[in-house]
C-alpha cells in the first residue's frame, strides 16, 4: 500500500553540493509527517546527481534539466512540483536548512485552517557573512515577522499582499508552504519571470487564498553564498529584470482583482505599512 505524502519538497540546485546535503538533510529529519523530496538540476554537468544517489533514501528523487537555464528558477521550480504528490508543497533553496519540528508544526496550522492555502514563517538568517552585515540581516527579518504580525491581526488577504508588493519582503521564497490544490490553481511559477518570481507567486497566493503567519523560526537563511539579494550592487540586466517582473506583476493584479483596489492597497503599504 502507498503512504499517503503530506510535503513535496522541491529544491532546485546548481553547483552547491554540500549545501544541497545540508538541506536535504534538515527535510529528512523532520518528524511526524511524510515527506518526499524532488532535486531538480540545473547543472549542465548534472553535478547534483552524485548526492542524490549517496543517500539511497527512497524519499529522495532526482531530475535533471533538459535544457538548463543558466539561472531561471522559475522554469526550474516548476519542473519538479508536478511530479510529487504531497498535500502541501515547499520550494526550499540549496541552501538554506529546515529547524527540526518545522514540517509538523505547519501541517497541524493547516489542519486547524482548513481555509488557508499558504502557511510562512519566521526566518533565522545564518552564514560565512561579516558580524555587521549578519546584524542588518536579522533587523531585516525581525521587521518582515513584526509587519506579517500586523497584517495578521487585521485578518486581511491584501494587506498580506499589498506589504509583499510595495512596501517589504515579507519572506523568502523557501519560508512558505501553500496547499498543493492552490500551487495547481496558480499553475507555478510565472515561467516568464526571471527575478522576483517568488514575489509574484506568493503576492498571486496570499490574495486569492487564506495566509496564515506561524510566528515561530521556520528556516535557516544562508547568508554570504552569491545572491541576488545580498549583491551589494546589482547589474543592469538585473535591474531590468526586476523592473519587468514588476511590471507584469502590477499588470495581472490589476487584471484580476481591478484598478481600484491595485491603487487603494498601494496607498495602504505606502502610508499606514510604514509606520509599522
Amino acid at each position: 500500500m502507498v503512504k499517503s505524502v503530506d510535503f513535496t519538497v522541491v529544491i532546485p540546485t546548481f553547483r552547491r553540493p554540500t549545501e544541497l546535503r545540508e538541506a536535504i538533510s534538515s527535510v529528512l529529519a523532520q518528524v511526524e509527517v511524510e515527506i518526499e523530496i524532488v532535486v531538480v538540476d540545473d547543472s549542465p554537468e548534472q553535478s547534483a546527481a552524485s548526492v542524490v544517489s549517496s543517500l539511497s533514501d527512497p524519499r529522495v528523487s532526482y531530475l535533471a534539466n533538459p535544457k538548463p537555464t543558466g539561472g531561471f528558477p522559475s522554469a526550474v521550480r516548476n519542473l519538479g512540483w508536478p511530479r510529487g504528490r504531497g498535500d502541501f508543497v515547499h520550494f526550499l533553496d540549496d541552501d538554506d536548512i529546515i529547524p527540526a519540528g518545522h514540517y509538523a508544526a505547519v501541517k497541524a496550522t493547516f489542519e486547524k485552517h482548513p481555509n488557508v492555502g499558504v502557511v510562512f514563517c519566521r526566518i533565522d538568517p545564518f552564514g560565512s557573512c561579516s558580524a555587521t552585515q549578519l546584524q542588518r540581516e536579522k533587523e531585516y527579518f525581525e521587521k518582515a515577522a513584526a509587519l506579517a504580525n500586523f497584517c495578521q491581526r487585521l485578518h486581511s488577504r491584501r494587506a498580506f499582499a499589498a506589504c509583499l508588493m510595495f512596501h517589504w519582503a515579507l519572506m523568502v521564497c523557501s519560508a512558505g508552504i501553500m496547499r498543493r490544490q492552490c500551487v495547481e490553481q496558480l499553475e507555478g511559477f510565472d515561467p516568464h519571470l526571471r527575478l522576483r518570481e517568488d514575489v509574484d507567486l506568493y503576492s498571486r497566493a496570499m490574495r486569492q487564498f487564506d495566509v496564515c503567519f506561524l510566528d515561530r523560526v521556520g528556516l535557516k537563511y544562508r547568508i554570504g553564498s552569491p545572491s541576488l539579494m545580498h549583491a551589494p550592487e546589482l547589474t543592469q540586466s538585473d535591474l531590468d529584470d526586476l523592473r519587468a517582473a514588476q511590471s507584469r506583476t502590477n499588470a495581472r493584479y490589476k487584471s484580476t482583482w481591478g484598478r481600484l483596489e491595485f491603487y487603494v492597497m498601494k496607498l495602504f503599504a505606502r502610508s499606514v505599512l510604514k509606520f509599522v
